[in-house]
């Protein structure tokens, strides 16, 4: 297992909301120990020089081998976290979109790697029903969604 710590530098990170009636598609987040600490949206850097809806894209792309449709206004939360003790700051723009690959609506779980292998895994999950113990990534996402 790949022990994963944030950078020391603040990132911005895009997220794309896909959902499936009330149900979000959502990648597991794992502690060090491999058990599920929370869930987040696809999504992931912006490189630079890229515009958010083209890291967007590209992340769909390169994680889960589609295109997508932005769908909605953008969202943006600032993410000052930590994970297993190692501080993390991140600037995230949300948006809701849809996947152009409609096979994937179909699918409970959808595994798929990251650029440097490590194995993934989205599930379609209710946000206002996640199993206890399970938080919503990125701070803010949660309250964003209950208050539309």
């Amino acid at each position: 297992m790949t022990t994963w710590r944030p950078p020391q530098a603040i990132r911005v990170k895009v997220i794309g909301l896909a959902w499936r009636g009330d149900a979000l598609l959502a990648v597991e987040v794992l502690d060090d120990s491999g058990r599920i600490k929370g869930v987040r949206p696809p999504g992931g850097s912006v490189a630079f020089g890229e515009t958010r809806e083209q890291a967007l894209e590209r992340e769909f792309s390169e994680e889960l081998g589609c295109g997508i449709s932005i769908a909605g206004p953008w969202t943006v939360f600032e993410n000052i976290y930590r994970h297993e003790g190692a501080l993390g700051h991140e600037i995230v723009f949300a948006a809701d979109i849809r996947l152009h690959d409609a096979a994937l609506y179909d699918r409970d779980v959808i595994r798929f790697s990251e650029d440097d292998g490590t194995a993934c895994t989205a599930r379609w999950l209710a946000p206002a029903a996640l199993p206890d113990g399970v938080a919503l990534f990125p701070d803010g996402l949660a309250a964003a969604l209950a208050a539309r």
